[in-house]
């Protein structure tokens, strides 16, 4: 069957950045997946949580939550991250922000990094994480001599629907797919531990909705779903380097 938006199964809905958005935040960001659309504004602390206090280790972490007009149907304002939905979302752009971050190089300083959806159709989280890593890559220009990353960090949906891998799925698609997949990807570049363009697997959720999967199928969908973030990527570099450039 064609999708609902008559793009190949390989590929992206139209991947959209917008910078600056808040005049108080240390760094944000719009992110657009096509239709789904995604604040994320990160704010520095000058203190780290009492854990961590005088081990010289900085710290990041993010909030994700989704505003009651989001969706088609008013969803609860959230005060706390009292869903387990926000919470489990919420830990995993965390993890995926400190999975290439050096801690060290931030100081004793917490950066966090409020992901707003404003609005959803389909890949909040995966957007979330994409637009994320360029808030945090904003915040730490403010406060690192050096950017204190290893790589980039971005994320997309993969999914099988009617037997096809799908990658980036809207909302009708993704409430639909027998099989849902997010992968979070790093790819390293300039002085790395990785050589440059190599990618390497941060996270990988996948859930058998309506059918079972096979190993094959699951190396179909994360080939797909690889393919697709080399672009995005490309986008995020280009963003920031636009940025950089801009400020000259």
């Amino acid at each position: 069957m064609p999708r609902p938006d008559a793009r190949a199964d390989a590929d992206m809905r139209p991947l959209h950045f917008e910078l600056g958005l808040q005049m108080h935040a240390a760094g944000s960001v719009l992110v657009a997946f096509g239709r789904t659309r995604v604040l994320c504004a990160a704010t520095i602390a000058e203190d780290v949580p009492r854990w961590m206090r005088g081990s010289g280790r900085g710290w990041v972490t993010a909030e994700y939550n989704m505003l009651p007009a989001a969706t088609d149907t008013r969803s609860r304002r959230q005060r706390t991250l009292d869903s387990g939905r926000t919470k489990e979302i919420s830990r995993l752009i965390g993890r995926s922000l400190r999975a290439v971050t050096d801690l060290d190089a931030l100081g004793e300083r917490e950066i966090t990094i409020d992901c707003d959806v404003i609005q959803a159709d389909g890949g909040t989280r995966t957007a979330a994480i994409t637009g994320a890593w360029l808030a945090l890559n904003l915040a730490a220009a403010k406060i690192c001599e050096t950017p204190p990353f290893t790589a980039q960090v971005a994320a997309v949906s993969v999914g099988i629907l009617d037997g096809n891998v799908l990658v980036d799925l809207c909302y009708e698609e993704d409430s639909a797919a027998q099989v849902d997949l997010n992968l979070v990807l790093s790819q390293a570049g300039g002085e790395t531990a990785l050589a440059d363009g190599e990618t390497a697997l941060v996270e990988v959720q996948g859930t058998a909705e309506g059918a079972t999967f096979t190993r094959a199928q699951l190396d179909q969908m994360l080939d797909a779903g690889t393919a697709a973030l080399t672009g995005v990527f490309q986008a995020q570099r280009g963003i920031l380097a636009g940025a950089a450039a801009a400020q000259k």
